[in-house]
């Protein structure tokens, strides 16, 4: 089974933090039951843990960085295994570089599967995309909202559809806190259980769980939604630097 990461958004908050939030479409058999601190390269990581290769498509550093990946480039490619790494693992091992040009300019991408990798380090938002021939970095605009879906599961005629969906939800609202975006994951767009956000194509490959990144002013708060337990885990990762409080004054 292909693992498969779905829909992922990146919401600004007030003074300049933000919240990012991923849906993740997997097989049922290989979605953990909790989160992870591990330590990693000398920083304390927060992330699920694959119960396959063992690594994650969202996670968390103790020195304000994070990080997100989505199968697939900008269309669907044809999968080829074996794959020297899984993109799991290379997720894990890009906290080991001091920048995203660092990682961008120094990884061994060769051999990885196609990916959108959703970076946010130390505030600036990053989107890094592996086509299988070339590297794609681009820095985002922090005070924009984004939505991005795997490029495995949805064409472009329907990638295209959820941010119609994402247009529309955003169109006039005001209050983009941690419920509501949690909300728009679980029940916006179209009840669709093939493209929807919440999906389930023959319990083969389905929405596993809700995840969402919550920057604070001293550290990131985990929240873990488990669709197939019904459970929800929250967990803190204090950052070890200065504290956001002091960039981010009141």
């Amino acid at each position: 089974m292909l693992p498969e990461m779905c829909t992922v958004t990146y919401i600004p908050q007030p003074d300049g933090r933000f919240i990012l939030t991923s849906n993740r479409d997997e097989s049922p058999l290989r979605s953990p039951e909790g989160l992870s601190a591990e330590s990693h390269y000398g920083k304390i990581l927060l992330f699920p843990k694959d119960k396959g290769a063992g690594g994650s498509w969202i996670a968390a550093s103790d020195d304000n960085r994070l990080g997100c990946v989505l199968n697939g480039a900008f269309v669907k490619h044809k999968h080829q295994p074996p794959y020297r790494k899984s993109r799991g693992l290379m997720l894990v091992e890009f906290f080991a570089f001091p920048s995203v040009n660092d990682f961008a300019e120094q990884y061994d991408f060769e051999g990885i599967e196609p990916f959108t990798l959703i970076v946010v380090d130390r505030n600036m938002p990053f989107e890094i995309r592996w086509d299988e021939r070339k590297l794609h970095l681009k820095a985002l605009n922090p005070s924009e909202k984004y939505l991005w879906s795997s490029a495995t599961l949805y064409p472009p005629e329907i990638q295209k559809k959820r941010l119609q969906w994402f247009s529309a939800w955003k169109k006039n609202r005001v209050d983009f806190g941690l419920e509501v975006i949690r909300e728009f994951h679980l029940n916006g767009g179209e009840p669709d259980p093939w493209n929807g956000f919440v999906m389930n194509r023959n319990n083969k490959v389905r929405t596993v769980s809700v995840t969402s990144v919550v920057q604070e002013p001293d550290g990131f708060e985990m929240v873990y939604g488990d669709l197939l337990r019904n459970t929800e885990k929250r967990s803190r990762l204090a950052f070890r630097e200065v504290p956001l409080r002091a960039r981010f004054p009141n």
